[in-house]
């Protein structure tokens, strides 16, 4: 095979350029621009690279034992560039020198070929390269052969194998399809090899091979190519961030072929000093107006192309076809235009009457789908009834209509055209109004963000103004958003001047570039949630210059699994923020960390009220770090929830200088499921009774206490000074003799505690019989009482319900969960819900009432006036009496 002549076809290709078909991949190779686009194996950027770059990926992939590489990648990605190069290569034996015969076919020529051929005659006829006395070689050493073949996804036929009948003969004609299909199937030349290049197609799944998927250019291949196409480093790097932080579409931008087309336009305007576009539609309008510029046509012509332009693209998106023949041409208005065409299409085909038309971007396709409803008189059905013919295969024609429909954006194309019809913008405007409103009060994530979409393109604040209002639903979870997502969002809430919650709940990978675009949106919600997320550094440090001067009063990081070192980041921006509460839960985060936090809390700027740690191993030694902040006069923390943080009694005597200095702000503090013993209470408990401690709330659920503990607390809870309103001690065992001396506190005329959870605490009906006493005392300010899953059944729970039915009782509250009531405290119960004038919650759920007690509970709680919530939840109910108990809102079941 003639390397030479291969070499030579491909060098001097004359291939008509515009601005719509990507630099032509002979022009990237001789001027030795290109850059090998990525797979989804890595981010390789240098071009002789073999790594993850695709030249690699396809080197690596293609070998003995794999005969066939399927590239797959989507319009623009740089598969056609990639083959060139790849054939060129091997002509200049740098590459794949262990094939003797190279064949590169492309599909959207192979489509101009009509009937049937042989092997034989495609290759000899419609090859060029291959004199007439190496076909037999060819043909008796598969082996050596690699066919190329470009445009999978345009073959009009199926390669369905069941549908052909397979060829051996090389001789034998047969349609261009079956020829394909046959060797690729290995019916025909069996053992050559093959690599494909497709966008993503049905035809794929009949396909046996390795997939190489290649994703074009992400940034660091941008920042590269960018520099290469503009003498000037600054401009180049103007150029790049403008598209991919203005355009806000990041998939596109990862096209090598968008990206030479946004450099070419980009270029043009800033050499005539020009202001660049803000909105895809304006970028599209501008390549309109520049192709339509280089025709030279008059208003009347220029509008009949575009009208034209506009009928093809329907007919191609409505019947899926990827081109045209002259005769669908004629039909569409081409009948004066089809020696201009080749500015906006390809032309494929030699021969007039073979020829076949198609669009070099299914995006301007759109854009021209979208001018040219405009430019109509009527369209049957307005904007509504057209976008819903499109949409099934019309990614963008919305947003394209959205831009257009805006005087500012269509204003340059309509001094080439003449103006668009009123009557089809107005159409659109009041289609999009009430589309949006009724979408945004729904809480479909993707179609909220398909709105955000549609105001970004249409760039018009006060429209965002009137259509997102109550009761649209902004604060519904936005997690996982993309870059163009982000975008999209970020342009919505500057322009509504704040947000409620910013509502990014699992997000999985939350990255510095996302956070970059998201930053402002941050700044200016009042409640940020990115609990179950995944953050990266940069992310992180985007997040705290957000906050740092933003209006963030709320910040949920729960299971994010942080790390010091990026909760190190954060805290740069808490020692200058509004922010009022910080949930770390489950963040991964150690002793080691508490100094960054404590340097935070004392900033003097810091508004940080509400610290939860919850699930965190910062263990006593980082508790008795953050008592240091707790002891200064700059630290505002109220609330500090340590539940199960590794804490012992170790570091409670620091605790407690802290909440007795006379400096700490505390008012909550949660020590539960850490082992803080008799010692630890004991250490509280004595700054319970001093006089600057201003504690309301201590919870030590699961903390290995024991009855020994009830001294201390009884004394602290008798205490003149102690401030102490809610209590939990649940799941320790204080059995009968801790829990009567608390009793004995709590009848103290002046003890203070409204909430005493004494779940699970080995109690007596003894007990039962005091507490029942001790809230008929007259003395007793208990409001909330929880004494569920203590196994004291119907007569230890019948103190609680005379209790309840006493005038001097204030319960408002009450849980008794599992602790053996039967049908039997029905008389008890419904007598205390009747005498009641203060209970509205009660918690019954896992006894063991039956039916006979449903009619009576129903009628009770229907007929009570203050109570409101009562659960019944896991007792022995059939299917039955839960229907009857459907008859009261009040009842959970």
């Amino acid at each position: 095979m003639d390397k030479v002549a291969v070499l030579t076809h491909i060098l001097k290709q004359e291939v008509i350029a515009t601005l719509l078909g990507g630099e032509l991949p002979v022009s990237v190779i001789k001027s030795n621009r290109y850059i090998s686009p990525l797979t989804t194996d890595g981010l390789a950027i240098d071009r002789n690279a073999e790594g993850n770059s695709l030249d690699g990926a396809l080197q690596a992939a293609l070998t003995e034992e794999t005969r066939c590489v399927i590239l797959t990648g989507p319009e623009g990605s740089g598969k056609t560039t990639a083959l060139e190069k790849l054939v060129v290569g091997w002509a200049k034996g740098e590459h794949f020198q262990n094939f003797s015969y190279v064949f590169h076919f492309k599909f959207r020529e192979l489509n101009s070929l009509t009937g049937t051929l042989s092997l034989e005659t495609l290759l000899l006829h419609h090859h060029g390269h291959v004199p007439p006395e190496s076909l037999p070689l060819i043909l008796q050493n598969p082996a050596d052969v690699l066919f190329v073949f470009d445009d999978l996804d345009q073959c009009k036929q199926s390669l369905d194998p069941s549908v052909h009948t397979l060829c051996s003969d090389h001789s034998q004609a047969a349609s261009m399809s079956c020829l394909v299909a046959s060797l690729l199937h290995g019916s025909l030349l069996k053992g050559a090899a093959f690599v494909v290049a497709s966008r993503s197609t049905g035809s794929l799944k009949f396909l046996r091979g390795t997939g190489v998927k290649v994703l074009g250019f992400l940034k660091p291949q941008r920042e590269v190519y960018f520099n290469r196409f503009f003498p000037d480093p600054a401009s180049a790097e103007k150029a790049r961030i403008h598209m991919e932080k203005t355009l806000g579409f990041y998939d596109i931008c990862t096209s090598p072929r968008f990206c030479w087309t946004v450099c070419s336009v980009y270029k043009s305007l800033m050499d005539a000093g020009g202001k660049l576009p803000e909105t895809l539609s304006q970028l599209y309008v501008q390549i309109l107006v520049d192709l339509i510029k280089s025709l030279s046509l008059n208003e009347a012509c220029s509008r009949g192309l575009v009208s034209a332009l506009g009928k093809m693209a329907s007919h191609c998106v409505l019947d899926q076809h990827s081109s045209c023949t002259e005769e669908e041409m004629n039909s569409f208005g081409f009948q004066q235009f089809l020696t201009s065409v080749g500015v906006f299409l390809q032309v494929h085909g030699d021969q007039s009457d073979r020829r076949v038309f198609s669009f070099h971007s299914s995006l301007m396709q759109e854009f021209l789908l979208a001018v040219s409803f405009f430019c109509d008189n009527s369209t049957p059905g307005g904007a509504e009834k057209m976008l819903e013919n499109h949409k099934s295969h019309a990614k963008f024609l919305d947003l394209f209509l959205s831009g257009l429909s805006e005087p500012l954006q269509r204003r340059p194309l309509e001094s080439l055209i003449g103006e668009l019809n009123s009557d089809q913008l107005i159409d659109f405007k009041k289609w999009f109004k009430s589309h949006s409103q009724q979408t945004l009060q729904g809480f479909r994530r993707e179609d909220h963000l398909r709105c955000f979409h549609l105001l970004l393109q249409a760039q018009n604040k006060s429209l965002v103004k009137e259509v997102i209002k109550p009761p649209a639903r902004i604060g519904i979870s936005y997690g996982d958003l993309s870059l163009q997502d982000c975008a999209a969002l970020n342009y919505v809430i500057t322009c509504l001047g704040e947000l409620e919650e910013l509502n990014l709940y699992h997000t999985k990978n939350l990255t510095e570039e996302q956070a970059e675009r998201l930053a402002p949106t941050m700044s200016l919600a009042r409640k940020i949630n990115l609990s179950q997320s995944s953050l990266s550094p940069g992310a992180v440090s985007h997040l705290a210059s957000a906050l740092s001067g933003g209006i963030t009063k709320e910040l949920d990081l729960s299971h994010a699994h942080l790390g010091d070192e990026k909760l190190k980041l954060l805290c740069a921006g808490l020692r200058d923020c509004k922010l009022h509460t910080i949930k770390l839960t489950v963040c991964n985060l150690t002793e080691a960390m508490c100094e960054d936090l404590v340097a935070a809390l004392t900033s003097g700027t810091s508004q940080l009220c509400v610290l939860n740690l919850t699930f965190n191993d910062i263990g006593d030694e980082g508790l008795t770090k953050l008592c240091q902040a707790l002891q200064s006069p700059l630290c505002k923390l109220q609330d500090l929830q340590l539940h199960s943080c590794k804490l012992t009694a170790a570091s409670m005597e620091s605790l407690s200088a802290a909440l007795c200095s006379g400096q700490s702000e505390l008012r909550e503090v949660n020590l539960n499921l850490n082992t803080i013993g008799e010692r630890g209470v004991e250490a509280l408990c004595k700054s319970l009774q001093h006089p600057l401690c201003k504690l309301r709330s201590l919870k030590l659920f699961d903390s290995d206490l024991t009855a020994l503990c009830c001294p201390h607390l009884m004394a602290a809870l008798m205490s003149e000074h102690c401030s102490l309103s809610e209590l939990d001690l649940s799941v320790n065992d204080l059995e009968q003799e801790g829990a009567l001396q608390l009793c004995q506190a709590l009848r103290q005329p002046g003890c203070p505690l409204e909430k005493l959870s004494l779940q699970r605490c080995e109690l007596t009906e003894q007990v039962f019989k005091e507490l029942g006493s001790v809230l008929t005392s007259g003395t007793s300010q208990l409001k909330s009482l929880a004494v569920g899953i203590n196994a004291v059944g119907d007569q230890g729970v019948k103190h609680i319900w005379d209790a309840v039915a006493h005038p001097s009782c204030l319960l408002e509250e009450l849980d008794v969960e599992m602790t053996g009531l039967t049908d039997a405290c029905l008389e008890d119960l419904c007598a205390a819900i009747r005498a009641t004038k203060t209970l509205k919650s009660l918690e019954l759920r896992n006894n063991s009432l039956t039916d006979a007690s449903v009619p009576a509970l129903v009628e009770v709680f229907q007929d009570s006036e203050n109570m409101q919530e009562i659960n019944l939840k896991y007792n022995d109910f059939s299917e039955e009496a839960l229907s009857i108990m459907d008859e009261c809102d009040k009842i959970t079941y």
